[in-house]
């Protein structure tokens, strides 16, 4: 069971039918409509893990088809999670201020029209540019995704629908690798690669037309005193008195929900109150965690393919187009594994909590790591200890989507208000992509100069400090509600261990 934790003094007062809708949002039953709220609030996640498989997919193709030098190799790919530093920042900015669903059908529009470009391009400078309009698109989306799930999903199943969200990214993966052998299939040559983009397109476009009938997050209207909306949007998601919300509403008038660690201003919060004391430990345990396992997930995630080549896993003596469809064969079968990891944190996180998670996966992505750099090193190198290969790459990814692909992705939605809580995210979700474009940038680079073994092992590095960082800053929150988030005293590390100690079957 959860351990209760103290309640901070001077907690802000609420509203009772702010409360009431409150409690009938986190208490009322899984619905159709939470499923397709879920699924269409989703679709950034998915669209990232297919961007990215098509990406590293098309990028030996592109190489031969226009031309790439190397410079402009590196820059494609850090593009793509460059241009999501500013999306994150944006996207959650514009959530707090002009709503969920408003940057959602933004993001898709985004999204759609940069990759229809980068299906067009007949230029490479032209192609890295839609590709940082992508990452843009998607980066918008995380924080605004993230913080509509959390909101609108009954309390009770936040997390699993929070995993299941992230866990998008996995199935855009293997989407895509069905995409990509299919499309290998039916059009064998180095410009097929356009059709990659074309698909990514299609995609962002299905989104979009689904979202125009989304519904607004209810907690979001209440936050901003709309709270007649709120309660028609209520409507959509739980099964109410009419009549009694009417009331309800007519009550409330233009009163604001405002429950937070802070002061309630004329202004609404900005950054800077990410870096107040009362949020600055929830800001640190954010971003950097979060920033050092994207180092290493969109290092090794985006060019898989070409560690896969590089260590002679398969096709290394086929043309180009078999040779791109081989190593889509065997990334997707790793990928698999992102999946199987992601289904393990539908109930791990759930049950022990996520900085549990977090410190058992990033001590897992070190270990996969090791056994990949080990392959390395070995008499016969990597070609000749395949087992010991896709074990490595196993136990990353595994680890990595049990624990801290999960867990970055909500910690900053439950640790922010309503008012705060997609720019938080976007920040973190920012700070994030500056460390996987350093990944994606750096690891060709430091594979040319110093070769695979030394990415392997910076890669470990990242994740050992990702562990150490996220013990230092670790905060213990786990089974409150969003409200309660911003209402209890949550215990450091220092207090959960002395909780633990003398309640040793709670779960903080």
């Amino acid at each position: 069971m959860a351990a209760t934790v103290p309640a901070m003094q001077g907690a802000p007062a609420v509203h009772p039918d702010h409360g009431q809708i409150v409690a009938l949002l986190d208490d009322a039953p899984m619905r159709l409509p939470h499923y397709v709220a879920w699924a269409l609030s989703s679709g950034g996640t998915l669209i990232d893990g297919i961007s990215v498989f098509m990406l590293g997919m098309a990028i030996p193709l592109l190489t031969q088809n226009l031309g790439l030098s190397p410079l402009q190799t590196g820059l494609l790919g850090a593009a793509l999670v460059a241009g999501a530093i500013g999306g994150a920042m944006l996207g959650g900015r514009l959530a707090d201020r002009i709503g969920r669903k408003s940057v959602f059908l933004l993001d898709m529009a985004l999204l759609a029209a940069a990759a229809g470009f980068s299906a067009l391009t007949w230029n490479a400078w032209g192609l890295i540019a839609a590709e940082f309009a992508v990452g843009m698109g998607i980066g918008m989306d995380f924080p605004v995704s993230g913080s509509y799930v959390a909101e609108c999903m009954p309390h009770r199943r936040r997390s699993r629908m929070m995993v299941a969200t992230i866990a998008c990214q996995s199935v855009g993966l293997l989407v895509a690798a069905l995409l990509v052998m299919a499309l290998l299939h039916l059009e064998p040559e180095p410009s097929v690669w356009r059709w990659f983009f074309a698909m990514e397109m299609l995609t962002a476009l299905l989104f979009l037309l689904g979202r125009l009938n989304l519904p607004e997050s209810p907690r979001w209207l209440m936050g901003q005193g709309r709270n007649r909306e709120a309660v028609h949007m209520l409507e959509r998601f739980v099964p109410s008195d009419r009549r009694e919300l009417e009331r309800m509403a007519s009550r409330l008038g233009a009163a604001v929900h405002y429950v937070a660690r802070v002061p309630q201003t004329a202004r609404p919060p900005g950054y800077a109150v990410l870096f107040q004391p009362a949020y600055l430990r929830s800001t640190l345990l954010s971003a950097v965690p979060w920033f050092l396992m994207d180092i290493a997930t969109y290092g090794v995630g985006l060019f898989t393919a070409v560690l896969l080549a590089e260590m002679h896993f398969e096709g290394r003596e086929l043309p180009l187009v078999p040779q791109v469809a081989a190593l889509a064969r065997g990334t997707g079968l790793i990928d698999l594994f992102l999946l199987l990891g992601f289904a393990l944190g539908l109930w791990t996180v759930s049950r022990y909590g996520r900085i549990r998670m977090q410190l058992v996966g990033f001590a897992g992505m070190a270990l996969g790591m090791g056994l990949l750099w080990l392959s390395t090193t070995l008499p016969g190198a990597a070609g000749q200890h395949v087992p010991l290969v896709f074990a490595g790459f196993v136990v990353f990814n595994l680890f990595m989507n049990m624990g801290p692909n999960s867990t970055t992705y909500i910690l900053p939605t439950e640790l922010y208000p309503t008012q705060l809580r997609a720019t938080g995210a976007g920040f973190a979700a920012a700070v994030a992509k500056i460390g996987a474009t350093l990944g994606v940038f750096a690891l060709p680079l430091v594979k040319s100069s110093l070769g695979v073994p030394t990415v392997l092992a910076l890669m470990a590095l990242c994740s050992l400090l990702g562990l150490l960082a996220t013990w230092a800053f670790s905060m213990y929150g786990h089974g409150l509600t969003l409200e309660q988030h911003q209402t209890q005293a949550l215990p450091t590390r220092h207090a959960q261990a002395a909780l633990l100690a003398a309640h040793p079957r709670r779960t903080v």
